[in-house]
């Protein structure tokens, strides 16, 4: 049961909002079964839940987002949508175009690509900012979309960024977003939650990109992977906004699927004095016309003006006044630690976010760059283009150094120009980008070339993501990259004090606590049963396939040479599944499908079919949808995992194959079948594909429990997530397209 606050308790005004938010289902539950923040902000958006449903980590849902933002991917998302046969937007109000990745390619096919997606938002009133108005994720927070307390989707990676400002912001594949432009929904599996503090403050000259550096860096070994990650800890306090989404937004490098800060006091000031300049500019600018989005007018110094429909001090007071705080005895997966106090400037690379070196020892080096580049949604705000005019004013790039910078939006180089700091770095030999991702990406002009090496304020620096894969990159604090520009080589600014800092070998860090799953699952009572759709079985059942394996990518499910061939048949996708993997598990698949019963042998609660097992990250790699519609094509309905690529997750849901949990059930097999009985080194007797002669699964939906049959040796029963209304209704409709052509 959901409770609320009792009316009488309250004022006039929150009266008001309280009953609103009953009204638009938009509530968070409260203490009876704690929650965390992560929980409670999925509980307000998720729709279509038994009544009285909490909402866990692991549990599918149907999500109801409060905006979808497509970038130059829309053109891809609206042909999707087209051919579902979808002419109307279920909300107009939900979606938001922003132009940002290719906006300095000028070629005619580029420029028309650009005009079909605008003249689509006209025709359905999206909101729409053209090319040149700035990144997207800088935008939907400037222009807040994002907002404290909310749920907001991209089909973009970097979707974490949102949760600088505490809202719940993750990644979506494109045809989620159709569907969310034809229904207004998609399923999410909520991920596990894990908690990271940071306590302490950091000392001068030691900023929010090294706390992200030092922590993908130093928790390198998928601490955090596919989960949401919640922050905390009195360090928090000291940190700015900025400094809050460069961490959010580099969450995606650390393997999160989101990261969360705390609605705090500092958060609300920091909206308070962006409605102080919004005034303000709209005071002494003129509409704009350049964009299609809802621009406020001109401030009227005599007649009253609307406020901003998103920016505005109503709004904040409901996301302040209703703001989301875990509930004592909330479940973590694990809670990781940082002192912020023992942390020095740290740089990533070369060319992994997983290997962060000390700045002090890295300068050490005199590691000379050719390229060097402040640009990109991670830290090309105000403060951070601030930053570096710091460290340039009065000096010039190093001869033979390029120096690229690109603010986060227009709005941010109008800021960095009244500041003077743009100038600054102009004056330096700066060379100036339009507003957009550009480099970051591997796009327009200044990209690295064979045999140099960079240093940036970006996100990633994959082999070859900024240039030639034969390249070397690095990533740092704006400071850090400036410092580096000006010398030619990776150093820190001249104000900073090396023998000041710190002086510890690597900063204090823990796991503090990791949570371990009960082997044995929770009685489930028949009022707690997940209720079933027509159609959809109470239970998925027959012999299983154990391939102990973790990591297994999707190229090893179905190879690469054949994913671009259109023709290829079902059949003959059964044929070729897990071929890269082991080249017998078709026969084998095939073999254990001829010995399944008829399907009118079953009841139809029933469903009959090969299960598979495997270990964690299953299904890594590359997006093919072909890697889930071969082992659905295989006669293999359900797979059982310790966890799951999160791409893989989403193509398999949306086309029909069942996903499920057990870490206890994976940990049994493979100490059962392993080799030393641990993972990731293959089978004890070198078969890649392990049959347990006569060893049964039974999967039971509503319960989230798993059966093991071991045939004489007897059964155990191991607990699973149920299988929510979300994946039902995709099941039932035959996967993702065939719900989008129900619902419309």
């Amino acid at each position: 049961m959901v409770l609320l606050p009792r009316l009488t308790r309250l004022g006039a005004q929150q009266k008001v909002a309280i009953l609103h938010a009953r009204q638009a289902g938009r509530f968070y539950a409260t203490v009876s079964n704690p929650q965390t923040v992560i929980e409670k902000i999925v509980q307000k958006y998720a729709v279509d839940l038994p009544q009285g449903t909490k909402v866990r980590a692991g549990d599918y849902v149907m999500i109801k987002p409060e905006h979808v933002m497509t970038h130059d991917n829309t053109g891809p998302v609206i042909s999707k949508f087209l051919s579902l046969s979808c002419s109307k937007l279920d909300n107009p109000r939900q979606p938001v175009f922003t132009l940002d990745h290719d906006v300095q390619n000028k070629s005619e096919t580029n420029q028309n690509k650009y005009k079909k997606i605008e003249a689509f938002a006209k025709q359905h009133n999206v909101d729409f900012y053209p090319a040149g108005r700035g990144i997207g994720h800088q935008i939907i927070v400037e222009e807040g979309y994002a907002f404290p307390g909310r749920m907001v989707v991209a089909s973009d990676s970097h979707s974490n960024h949102y949760g600088g400002v505490g809202c719940l912001g993750t990644a979506i594949v494109r045809t989620d977003a159709a569907g969310i432009w034809a229904t207004g929904k998609f399923w999410w599996q909520i991920p596990r939650v894990v908690s990271v503090s940071l306590d302490g403050k950091l000392s001068p000259g030691v900023t929010g990109k090294d706390v992200i550096v030092a922590l993908a860096g130093l928790f390198n070994n998928d601490e955090v992977l596919n989960a949401a990650i919640e922050f905390t800890g009195d360090g928090i306090q000291h940190l700015s906004i900025d400094e809050r989404l460069t961490i959010a937004n580099m969450t995606t490098e650390w393997g999160a699927v989101a990261g969360v800060f705390p609605i705090d006091n500092k958060l609300e000031e920091w909206y308070k004095n962006i409605f102080k300049k919004n005034e303000l500019r709209r005071f002494l600018s003129a509409p704009s016309t350049s964009s299609m989005a809802p621009v406020p007018e001109p401030s009227d110094p005599v007649n009253a003006t609307s406020p901003h429909p998103r920016l505005n001090p109503s709004r904040l007071h409901d996301a302040i006044s209703t703001r989301p705080t875990a509930d004592e005895g909330a479940q973590y997966a694990s809670k990781l630690s940082l002192d912020l106090s023992t942390l020095v400037p740290y740089v990533s690379g070369p060319n992994s976010v997983k290997v962060a070196t000390a700045l002090p020892k890295l300068a050490s080096e005199n590691i000379k760059i050719n390229k060097a580049y402040l640009v990109s949604c991670t830290n090309s705000r105000a403060s951070d283009i601030a930053a570096a005019a710091d460290v340039l004013r009065g000096k010039k790039i190093a001869n033979g150094v390029e120096f690229y910078i690109a603010a986060a939006s227009s709005r941010v180089q109008e800021d960095a120009e009244s500041a003077g700091d743009w100038q600054a770095l102009v004056d330096a030999g700066a060379k100036t980008l339009p507003a957009g991702c550009g480099p970051c990406i591997g796009l327009g002009v200044g990209l690295l070339e064979k045999g140099e090496v960079g240093i940036s304020a970006t996100n990633r620096n994959y082999k070859g993501r900024m240039g030639s894969p034969e390249a070397i990159a690095y990533l740092a604090s704006p400071a850090v990259v400036a410092a580096s520009a000006a010398k030619g080589y990776i150093c820190g600014p001249d104000s900073l004090d090396m023998n000041a800092l710190p002086q510890f070998d690597r900063p204090k860090i823990s796991i503090i606590e990791e949570s371990t799953e009960s082997a044995t699952p929770a009685e489930v009572d028949e009022a707690s049963l997940e209720p079933l759709l027509e159609g959809f079985p109470a239970y998925f059942e027959g012999p299983l396939l154990f391939a102990p394996q973790d990591n297994l990518t999707t190229d090893g499910m179905y190879p690469g040479k054949y994913t671009y061939q259109d023709d290829i048949t079902p059949e003959r996708q059964a044929e070729v599944v897990m071929e890269n993997y082991d080249p017998k598990f078709a026969a084998t698949a095939r073999e254990l499908r001829s010995t399944l019963p008829s399907s009118s042998g079953k009841s139809s609660s029933t469903k009959p079919g090969a299960i598979l097992l495997s270990g964690y990250n299953f299904g890594t790699g590359s997006s093919r949808e072909q890697a889930a519609t071969a082992i659905k094509n295989a006669g293999i309905p359900l797979v059982i995992c310790g966890s799951f690529g999160d791409i893989f997750k989403r193509n398999s849901i949306n086309n029909g194959l069942i996903l499920v949990e057990s870490p206890s059930l994976i940990k049994d097999m493979t100490e059962r079948f392993a080799k030393g009985g641990v993972r990731g080194q293959g089978s004890k007797d070198g078969e890649l594909t392990v049959v347990p002669p006569g060893w049964t699964i039974k999967v039971d939906t509503r319960r989230g429990q798993v059966t093991l049959n071991m045939g004489e040796e007897g059964e155990k029963v191991y607990p699973a997530a149920k299988v929510g209304r979300s994946v039902q209704e995709l099941w039932v409709n035959g996967g993702l397209e065939g719900f989008i052509r129900a619902s419309s």
